[in-house]
Parts: C-alpha cells; sequence; structure tokens
C-alpha cells in the first residue's frame, strides 16, 4: 500500500489558503479517481482507493501543519508502510506559482510539515513540491502562505491540481520522473491552448 499525505491545516478558514495546497491536490485526485468517502482515522482524514492497479491511502492531518508528522506515522505503522512508500504533497516557497517538482529526501526548507514528517516516519519519503512562489522578503512568507489563493491563480492552480491527479498513477507506481514530465506538458498544453 502507497501512503500519499497532503500537508495543510484543518479548518475552514484555511482551505483555500496556499499553505493547504497539499489537501486540495488529494481532493481532486479522490474525486477523479473514485476514492472512498473521507472518514475521520489516525488524527486525520483518509479516503482509499486504486491508482493504476495500487492500493492507496489518502491522508489530510488534522493535526495542524506543524504536527502532521503524528498523523502520518500512525498511519504507516497501522499498515506496516515502509517510508518509501510515503509520498507528501507540499506547498513549495521556491518553486514559480504552477511548478511542480518531485524529489525523495533531502532538506526541509523550513517547511514545518515536512520538519513532523521527517521526526516521525525518517526522511526518505517522496515529496510532489508543488510551487505558490515567494512574496520576496523573509517576512512576508507567513503572510504569504496563509493567505488564500487569489482568483487569477485559478488559471494556474485548476490546471495544476487536475494534471497531478491524470498522472498520480504513475507516483503510484514510483515513476517519479514520468510523473513530473506528464504534469509538465498537460499544464503546457493547457496554456498553449488558451492562447490559440
Amino acid at each position: 500500500m502507497k501512503l500519499f499525505v497532503g500537508l495543510g491545516n484543518p479548518g475552514a478558514q484555511y482551505a483555500f489558503n496556499r499553505h493547504n495546497v497539499g489537501f486540495m491536490a488529494l481532493d481532486v485526485m479522490a474525486a477523479a479517481h473514485g476514492f472512498s468517502a473521507w472518514r475521520k482515522r489516525f488524527q486525520g482524514l483518509t479516503s482509499e482507493g486504486r491508482l493504476g492497479g495500487e492500493q492507496v491511502m489518502l491522508l489530510k492531518p488534522q493535526t495542524s501543519m506543524n504536527e502532521s508528522g503524528r498523523s502520518a506515522g500512525e498511519a504507516a505503522r497501522f499498515y506496516k508502510i515502509p517510508v518509501n512508500n510515503v509520498v507528501a504533497f507540499h506547498d513549495e516557497l521556491d518553486l514559480a506559482p504552477g511548478k511542480v517538482r518531485v524529489k525523495i529526501g533531502g532538506g526541509v526548507a523550513g517547511h514545518n510539515g515536512l520538519k513532523s514528517l521527517t521526526a516521525h516516519l525518517g526522511n526518505d519519503y517522496m515529496r510532489v513540491r508543488i510551487g505558490i512562489g515567494h512574496p520576496g522578503h523573509r517576512e512576508r512568507v507567513v503572510g504569504h502562505v496563509l493567505r488564500d489563493f487569489a482568483k487569477s491563480d485559478m488559471d494556474w492552480l485548476e490546471p495544476v491540481l487536475s494534471a497531478m491527479s491524470d498522472a498520480a498513477p504513475l507516483l503510484a507506481k514510483g515513476e517519479k520522473d514520468r510523473f513530473q514530465t506528464q504534469v509538465a506538458q498537460e499544464t503546457r498544453n493547457d496554456a498553449q491552448s488558451e492562447t490559440d
């Protein structure tokens, strides 16, 4: 079984924050691939289904971003899911809005959700980094990530979430490079068709 963990803060007031793009990615995936209804487990919300023949559990920790690892660790231990079968979806300041990059391990770049996952799981999980752009100054970062996406952001956000959902079976099979390529191609094609 694969464990896909979306990072975000629980509660309606955070639902459209840039920091919650990990939750948004899982919501689109669950709806598009016919996953089960969300239910409360492991200090989070879970939904189960199949992606490309692989059994996958989606998890949205409800602990607050900074404690996400408690929820993910509980689910991983319960199902004996090794760290290399865990995929985290999170916002990334150091990528331009709409860019998606995948890596395994590495630093957490000050991201408290990743810091918590690493503390509870180890470091060798896969990270799907979803670019939200940087506000330009360090003191503006907190306001930037905890602010809702602007209406104009929907032009790139919706196609990116949709492309990640379409390519999710590749991630479930561990084919991170093909996933990244498919997302890039699909979002490029979307942008192209809008300008044609």
